[in-house]
């Protein structure tokens, strides 16, 4: 029996026609006609929610760029704790990574994060760890390394095994050693609060298919002259995505939130190595913007 013929001896029949009609309309109202908030997300949330997935990310390589990205946003939260969140990643060079972000991010947990990771099982990590605690002058870091040049016995050292020692040695490379060597001539002069994107500038040169104009886009980065500072901005629209990524991490460097226009459609790069660094650069100036002093009229 139909609805319309249940309930006629209730209602009058036109009644019942318009009540069923009344209900089809309403059935047929698109969903998208619910209120829905006009106010698109501020390039801040974006943003902040492009390096939060990314940190979530189920490729680690993808996490790794995130952690990366993050040594050029600054110490402040939560910055900090998602990177240290990420010392328990399970994958070893996104711990690499990680430690190394936080010699850039010398918050107070800094240290005792880092003697957490000098007790990873990986040499990779470990060794990184004591590294890391060495340049925030530690003794714990000093005697790590001390530990591995001398080859001293577990019975001498209980920071490495012989087994642990034997797999660092495999890690003395020349890249590397141009990584360390191109980053002491960068010397950038910091701003407390944010640090100088070591890691992030690892992460650069270590992808295989980095070019040899990215590496010296880094090397120009302290470079004041006008010359180098158009070099740079000419360099955001470059095809190699290296180049892009490189002259996104050197134009954050110079703490310059006039820089922002320029670098903010970075965020939208096709590339994720660019446009990671491109929204930890937009968060490192906007912070360094709104710490300025606002001048007295």
């Amino acid at each position: 029996m139909s609805f319309r013929r249940a309930f006629s001896f209730l209602l009058p029949v036109p009644t019942v026609v318009l009540l069923l009609q009344c209900g089809v309309l309403l059935a047929q109202t698109p969903a998208s006609s619910a209120p829905v908030s006009a106010v698109a997300p501020s390039l801040h949330d974006r943003a902040n929610g492009l390096l939060t997935d990314a940190l979530k990310s189920k490729n680690p390589d993808t996490r790794k760029e995130a952690v990366q990205a993050l040594s050029l946003a600054g110490l402040r939260e939560p910055y900090f704790s998602q990177v240290e969140a990420m010392l328990d990643d399970k994958d070893v060079e996104v711990r690499v990574a990680t430690v190394t972000s936080m010699v850039d991010l010398k918050n107070p947990r800094t240290v005792a994060a880092l003697k957490k990771a000098l007790n990873d099982d990986v040499p990779e990590v470990s060794f990184a760890a004591a590294k890391a605690l060495w340049a925030l002058n530690d003794p714990a870091g000093r005697d790590g390394l001390v530990a591995v040049l001398s080859g001293e016995s577990k019975t001498a050292s209980g920071f490495l095994t012989k087994q642990k020692r034997d797999a660092l040695r495999m890690l003395q490379t020349p890249k590397p050693l141009f990584t360390f060597a191109l980053m002491q001539g960068i010397g950038m002069a910091p701003i407390p609060g944010v640090g100088q994107g070591v890691s992030s500038l690892q992460g650069i040169l270590s992808d295989p298919g980095v070019s040899g104009r990215a590496a010296t886009a880094l090397l120009l980065s302290k470079d004041r002259s006008p010359e180098v500072l158009k070099a740079l901005r000419d360099a955001l629209s470059d095809k190699d995505a290296s180049v892009r990524a490189a002259a996104v991490h050197a134009l954050a460097l110079r703490n310059s939130p006039a820089l922002l226009p320029e670098l903010t459609p970075l965020v939208d790069d096709k590339k994720e190595a660019v446009r990671l660094r491109a929204a930890a650069a937009y968060l490192r100036l906007e912070g360094i913007k709104s710490a300025k002093p606002v001048a007295k009229k």
